[in-house]
């Protein structure tokens, strides 16, 4: 007999709950981890061995190259496995790799090469790590509990952009920039030690069919998200976004400390004021959808968020005024572009089937992401052939192309509320009304075999900041 479902009214709040708590610990320390690393390792190159703007440009590819290698056999991966034990080897497997940068440093090893094979490896296990953990919420809490799930989650997000940028740049200033990288190794392990004391089993998803080849659970998470209007935007936006911003990226971190000439903390003050942009955008994010719509929160987000990156190539020296303009251009920014992010991330979970949340987060991952190593190459290539001011400002034009796309696209219909599953994706839980025949025709429920009554949006950060669809 099935277990009486608890009305939301009667559950109990999420922070009482032990499991989640340890979840949201471990995550936030993931988060510190990720961000204070996206300071130090692209310092570690520039700093302590002058590297240059094609060599940086190698360096972001290399770490980007595993979302294009591997993230859809990591959803399939992912699942028919416990998202949590994916998560906690991710997290110990990133601690040791980085861990290797100070012990290569001190015996006088550290180089180019061994440099190159760290962030490999550390963008393998990111990967692992971001598809499992955006499949573990839904696998731990109600359906209902969803959206203070995320705005809990997300909001430590926030709270490591704050303080994981900003570690990070004083660690370079007051060490070495290879011993920095121990920070992000510490958090790791931290990671590591309490996601692995969550004690609720952990259901893995139970399909109707036995296990297939890996292709095709690669083809139908694929085509869920070919065949799902809303979720091929996504992907396709996303896709705009993560390639442009690549570029940016590449050349903004040269850009600050070559051109601009701050120092690394400073550097680190300016990526960090994205973290209370964040903040304040997942607070406004709970209410602006159902207010607004989806649709227009997404797109005027976007289009605020992408268009006040245009502002950077103005800047000029590296006075207290230069500093507070980066500052306040990286809060607008982090408003809303987290309001993109809880957004999206709901539009996903809402209308992806569980037993295939896993493989819909790696498409998606892949879509979107898959071309920031090229992105990358190209952000080096523009910044030694026509300048870093130049090509910062290209790169911020090709950045704001996202949200027009988004604008012409079907999620500027979205509205107030969002379709469940089975109307949204036509690709129902086992059991549901209305579930495809063997030859993919739609069988009405009560027919013969249609059973009892009736089977990303990673925008995402980004890693470069941690966003999910973008």
């Amino acid at each position: 007999m099935p277990s009486p479902v608890i009305p939301a009214r009667h559950r109990v709040s999420l922070w009482r709950d032990g499991d989640f708590r340890r979840l949201w610990v471990g995550q936030t320390a993931s988060q510190f981890g990720a961000q204070a690393g996206q300071v130090t390792l692209p310092l570690i190159a520039v700093v302590a061995l002058n590297a240059g703007a094609a060599q940086l440009g190698v360096l972001r590819a290399v770490q980007q190259a595993p979302i294009l290698l591997f993230s859809l056999f990591v959803g399939v991966w992912v699942d028919r496995r416990r998202s949590r034990t994916v998560m906690v080897l991710a997290d110990l497997g990133r601690a040791a790799a980085l861990a290797a940068i100070p012990i290569t440093y001190l015996l006088g090893m550290l180089g180019t090469p061994a440099l190159l094979v760290v962030a490999f490896l550390v963008g393998v296990l990111t990967v692992a790590f971001d598809v499992a953990y955006q499949a573990s919420l839904v696998r731990l809490v109600e359906r209902d509990q969803l959206a203070q799930g995320n705005s809990a989650l997300e909001g430590s997000r926030s709270a490591a952009q704050v303080g994981g940028p900003a570690l990070g740049g004083a660690m370079v200033s007051l060490l070495s920039a290879p011993i920095a990288i121990v920070v992000s190794a510490f958090f790791f392990t931290l990671s590591f030690l309490t996601i692995r004391r969550i004690r609720r089993p952990e259901p893995i998803p139970q399909h109707a069919e036995p296990p297939t080849r890996v292709l095709r659970q690669i083809h139908e998470g694929l085509r869920l998200v070919v065949g799902d209007t809303s979720l091929r935007a996504v992907g396709l936006a996303s896709g705009i976004f993560q390639f442009s911003f690549a570029a940016l990226m590449t050349v903004y971190l040269l850009f600050l400390p070559r051109t601009l000439h701050l120092s690394g903390a400073a550097v680190g003050l300016a990526l960090a004021a994205m973290g209370p942009g964040a903040l304040a955008g997942s607070l406004l994010s709970a209410g602006l959808p159902g207010r607004f719509g989806h649709g227009v929160v997404l797109v005027s987000s976007a289009a605020l968020a992408d268009g006040v990156m245009l502002c950077v190539p103005a800047l000029h020296g590296s006075t207290a005024v230069t500093i507070s303009l980066l500052m306040t251009i990286n809060f607008v920014f982090g408003v809303f572009s987290q309001i993109v992010d809880v957004t999206v991330m709901a539009v996903r979970q809402a209308i992806t089937p569980m037993r295939i949340q896993g493989r819909v987060v790696a498409t998606i991952n892949f879509v979107g992401m898959g071309l920031t190593p090229l992105g990358s190459l190209l952000g080096g290539y523009l910044a030694g052939e026509w300048g870093l001011r130049t090509s910062l400002l290209l790169t911020a034009v090709g950045v704001s192309l996202s949200p027009l796309f988004m604008a012409l696209s079907p999620l500027a219909r979205l509205g107030r509320t969002l379709p469940p599953a089975h109307q949204a994706t036509g690709l129902e839980e086992p059991g549901a009304p209305g579930l495809r025949g063997s030859r993919g025709r739609r069988r009405p429920a009560g027919t013969p075999g249609s059973g009892p009554g009736g089977p990303r949006v990673r925008r995402g950060p980004l890693r470069s900041r941690g966003r999910r669809l973008r």
